[in-house]
């Protein structure tokens, strides 16, 4: 063993990349766009709690949110949660056939097929919700 022996490490060549590097594809950008968009269901949770805590607090307490809901901008804002919501909800169910692999009779169902059966059970849940609320138990 020599006690002077250095090992040679060359410093590795990478080019620059700029910080927007995203922008230059259709693909990536629906990828990051869709990523942020998980703050808005963050957001979404947020608020069912927020309502939760003001509907423990009291009738007054609700009623305070309710009307800070009810403010334009609020309303405004909540529109554009909404879309982004939208947005997160379709581009998630779309990704199921990537991620769920159903094989009846030993053939693969195709991709329509589960997405489509997604859809559906989307649309029937939010039915039944919808049917909740309105005082259909």
């Amino acid at each position: 063993m020599n006690p002077a022996y250095r090992p040679y490490h060359p410093k590795w060549h990478r080019d620059r990349m700029p910080i927007f590097w995203w922008l230059g594809q259709a693909a990536y950008v629906k990828f990051i766009v869709r990523e942020l968009t998980s703050l808005a269901v963050g957001y979404a949770a947020l608020l069912l709690l927020a309502e939760v805590w003001a509907l423990d607090r009291g009738a007054a307490a609700h009623a305070r949110f309710l009307r800070f809901l009810a403010a334009p901008p609020v309303v405004a804002f909540h529109v554009v949660v909404c879309a982004a919501l939208l947005f997160h909800t379709v581009t998630w169910l779309n990704l199921a056939p990537k991620a769920l692999v159903v094989r009846l009779g030993g053939k693969r169902l195709p991709d329509g097929a589960v997405v489509a059966g997604h859809y559906l059970l989307w649309l029937l849940a939010s039915g039944v919700i919808v049917w909740w609320l309105r005082g259909g138990l």
